[in-house]
């Protein structure tokens, strides 16, 4: 067996289950009732409208049906005057060979219920516990059960829609009740994902076509975006030599004004020493004046003083000498008085008069020696008067001299304060350019040296610039574009080759699977071809099963062959055959499928609607047949007429009709 058979094989269901009981409540005709099932044959028996084929409905309810023909709104399957109804079935949890089939579940029994609501609504239910349809759709799945299946359920009437059906969906009817769906679905896929292939590889060779044209545009765009880039890399260099030749004229500047500031700072304090120097000659030549003029108005004063006590001598001595004088002529009379007589008062007055004499001779002789040394003093104070007055305008003339050096030393102070000043701004300036262009400095990397002034690296720029200016039509992601497309179209070339590899391998791949598929169809073909024959030669006919095979497997399908009465088999089809052999023909046809049909439960409504009692109980023979050697599976088979044909081992169930209720009942 090849690999995706083994795969596939691994996929069909490798455990199954049987519906123990069915409990109907207020479905339809049935107001409460509980139906045992069996594995094995279960017949269900009754005359029409007692509510045999309600059984299979409800299964099908159950089982996520959202309308049947019988309905088209499930609310119409509700019990008339109630409003909720109830569709449970009970499954066989049992271990088998250690293990559940349902293994999440605990319990030896699984209950799967479906209510249904007079307003529409409706809801599923697995142990008592609200689950949604899409996990109800997950379990049968994982028992190979399909309610819509014709092949695995198969309601009242519809005998004739399978008849009706094309060769391709009754192929598929087959390949999903016997599991091999899966081959089908791995060949579509391959196909759709060869199809995939061939759409991408015609995709691809377009789009290196076309990327090898834009190739030829973008070639031209690259080349010139070549030029560009140079000429933009030649104007980012001369964008750094400009940076670096400004920084360098900068700090150039900076270092002449920081020398100059030093030079002038230095003759700033040499300025203000001799200011200090001159300022200190100054204030001491002037208080060598202040001392002078004080000196010079003592002279003064003792000059002053000296020619007043002089005058006063000189006036002393005048009156001291008219004193003198006059007490001459008085002495003369006094004398006269005295040779006249001795007259005491008068020798008194004598006395005084010549005391007098002395007095005044004596003042005027003191007078006559100050005078003499007045006139001394005097002519010793005027030279140093004269010697004071020159050394006071010899003192002036340092003192002016002094204060105008002073006041030029001050000038001169000012102008070099105002100089450094300016030279001081300069150099802030020059570092706060310099500062600014820090961040560019240290983006623009190592230092470049260049001898050329700003202006000349700026008129180059301004030339290279317009150069890029002019060509600013070229994206700057050219390169990244032409690369692209050269990078794209390699790996479009890389990816076409890896592609056709694979194109190569899905066509192998393909045609492996459908080899595989096309040898599981027709080992089946072996197995229910001659089961088939034999069904239909009880029935006094014959034909045979065909699997028409077809490139595409959308084409491919199962055409059903009978002839009766000796005739010879043609296609099975509604115009040739009457209902009744179609139904004959139909129904060997699912009793040659039984041993290969993967679901656990299979049932069919009155399939023998159409059929005569000879065939109809030559077909409950070959159901009875069937059944036996496949006791572990579960049929149901329901039917109005009345058998001829019982068996034991069949499971038979009466429905009959009492007072407007279906009730069930057992036949042991």
């Amino acid at each position: 067996m090849s690999s995706s058979v083994r795969e596939v094989s691994q996929e069909r269901p490798s455990h199954s289950t049987t519906v123990k009981e069915i409990i109907l409540e207020n479905f339809m005709s049935y107001e409460y009732a509980r139906i045992l099932l069996r594995e094995g044959l279960n017949l269900i028996i009754g005359p029409n409208g007692a509510g045999k084929s309600s059984v299979l409905l409800a299964i099908s309810v159950a089982f996520g049906q959202a309308y049947t023909e019988r309905s088209r709104k499930l609310s119409d399957l509700i019990r008339r005057g109630k409003d909720i109804a109830r569709v449970s079935l009970v499954f066989d949890n049992s271990a088998k060979a250690g293990r559940r089939p349902i293994p999440y579940s605990k319990s030896d029994t699984f209950m799967l219920s479906r209510y249904l609501k007079r307003d529409g609504s409706y809801w599923f239910e697995a142990d008592y516990k609200e689950i949604d349809k899409s996990e109800v759709v997950r379990l049968l799945k994982e028992f190979g059960i399909n309610p819509d299946n014709l092949l695995i359920i198969m309601h009242q009437g519809m005998i004739e829609e399978l008849g009706a059906v094309t060769p391709q969906e009754r192929l598929r009817m087959v390949e999903e009740a016997v599991g091999f769906s899966e081959y089908r679905q791995r060949i579509i896929l391959a196909e759709q994902e060869l199809s995939g292939l061939v759409g991408e590889e015609s995709s691809l060779l377009q789009l290196i076509d076309n990327a090898n044209q834009a190739l030829e545009y973008w070639k031209q765009v690259y080349d010139r975006y070549q030029e560009k880039r140079r000429l933009m890399e030649h104007r980012d260099l001369l964008a750094k030599e400009l940076l670096w030749s400004t920084e360098a004229k900068l700090s150039k500047s900076l270092q002449a004004a920081e020398e100059k500031i030093m030079a002038k700072t230095r003759a700033l304090e040499d300025l203000k020493s001799q200011q200090a120097e001159v300022s200190a000659d100054a204030d001491q030549t002037h208080q060598t004046l202040l001392d002078k003029q004080v000196e010079l108005r003592k002279l003064y004063y003792a000059l002053v003083r000296a020619e007043s006590e002089k005058a006063k001598d000189e006036s002393a001595k005048n009156a001291y000498r008219s004193i003198k004088e006059d007490l001459a002529g008085l002495s003369t009379t006094i004398d006269d008085l005295l040779a006249r007589g001795s007259d005491k008062n008068v020798n008194r007055l004598k006395e005084l008069a010549d005391y007098i004499a002395r007095k005044s001779s004596s003042a005027e002789e003191d007078a006559q020696r100050r005078k003499t040394e007045l006139d001394r003093e005097v002519s010793s104070l005027q030279p140093e008067i004269t010697r004071t007055e020159d050394l006071i305008k010899r003192t002036m003339d340092s003192y002016v001299s002094f204060k105008v050096k002073s006041e030029v030393l001050t000038y001169r102070i000012r102008v070099t304060e105002s100089d450094l000043h300016d030279l001081e701004r300069n150099a802030k300036e020059y570092r706060s350019e310099l500062d600014k262009m820090a961040p560019e400095l240290e983006k623009a990397g190592a230092k470049m040296e260049t001898a050329r002034q700003p202006y000349e690296v700026s008129e180059e720029l301004k030339l290279v610039s317009a150069h890029v200016q002019k060509m600013q039509d070229v994206p700057d992601d050219a390169e990244k574009i032409y690369n692209d497309y050269s990078g794209n179209i390699e790996e479009l070339k890389v990816k076409l080759a890896k592609l056709q590899e694979n194109k190569k391998s899905m066509l192998t791949e393909l045609g492996d699977r459908k080899d595989v598929w096309r040898k599981a169809m027709e080992d089946l073909m072996e197995s229910v071809d001659p089961a088939y024959q034999a069904v239909l030669s009880a029935a006094d006919a014959s034909g045979f099963v065909k699997f028409e095979q077809a490139d595409v497997i959308e084409d491919a399908g199962l055409d059903l062959y009978v002839g009766f009465r000796g005739g010879a088999p043609t296609t099975l089809d509604p115009y040739t055959q009457s209902g009744g052999e179609r139904s004959v023909a139909l129904m060997a046809f699912i009793l040659s499928l039984q041993a290969r049909i993967v679901s656990p439960l299979r049932a069919m409504d009155e399939f023998d609607i159409h059929m005569d009692p000879k065939n109809r109980e030559a077909m409950f023979k070959m159901i009875l047949s069937q059944m036996k050697q496949r006791e572990a599976s579960q049929y149901i088979v329901i039917t109005p007429s009345i058998l001829t044909v019982f068996d034991r081992s069949a499971h038979v169930i009466t429905v009959q009709s009492v007072h407007g209720s279906s009730e069930v009942k057992e036949l042991k």
